[in-house]
């Protein structure tokens, strides 16, 4: 049997990015839909390496896919609440990465809800896996 994922503490990330919830990503059941948890995933992770140099959306030769995610939910989240997105690397392969992300409702000390994003990063014009780019190696030193 495996043992069912647990919230984490703020401490078990490097970085933290500040998102906001818009009225749009309430669902019928007044919390955030279960598909905008990926959209903050992807938006910190985005963020994160746009602000630091390490990806230019628009001339990047070497862009990342997202192959894999998963998410966890412990605590729902809700529209006027900021979201601290929390971010760390836990692996760098050749040419991919695994993200963990937290998401914490303003003020929380632990995760509402917490799950992993692999990138696998490809030339931009043929699609074919391509090796990380030491500005991208050097913007995950400090994920690591």
């Amino acid at each position: 049997m495996t043992e069912r994922p647990q919230p984490q503490p703020r401490e078990a990330f490097r970085h933290y990015r500040r998102l906001s919830t818009r009225w749009m990503d309430n669902d019928v059941y007044g919390h955030l839909n279960n598909v905008v948890y990926y959209s903050l995933f992807d938006t910190a992770v985005n963020g994160y390496l746009i602000q630091s140099g390490a990806l230019d959306i628009q001339r990047s030769e070497i862009i990342g896919l997202v192959v894999e995610t998963h998410c966890n939910y412990f605590t729902p989240i809700e529209f006027p609440t900021a979201v601290d997105a929390g971010l760390r690397v836990e692996s760098v392969g050749s040419s991919s990465v695994r993200y963990r992300i937290g998401l914490f409702a303003e003020g929380q000390p632990h995760t509402a809800a917490a799950g992993h994003f692999v990138h696998v990063y490809v030339d931009r014009a043929t699609r074919r896996p391509a090796a990380l780019p030491a500005a991208l190696r050097q913007a995950l030193q400090g994920l690591l």
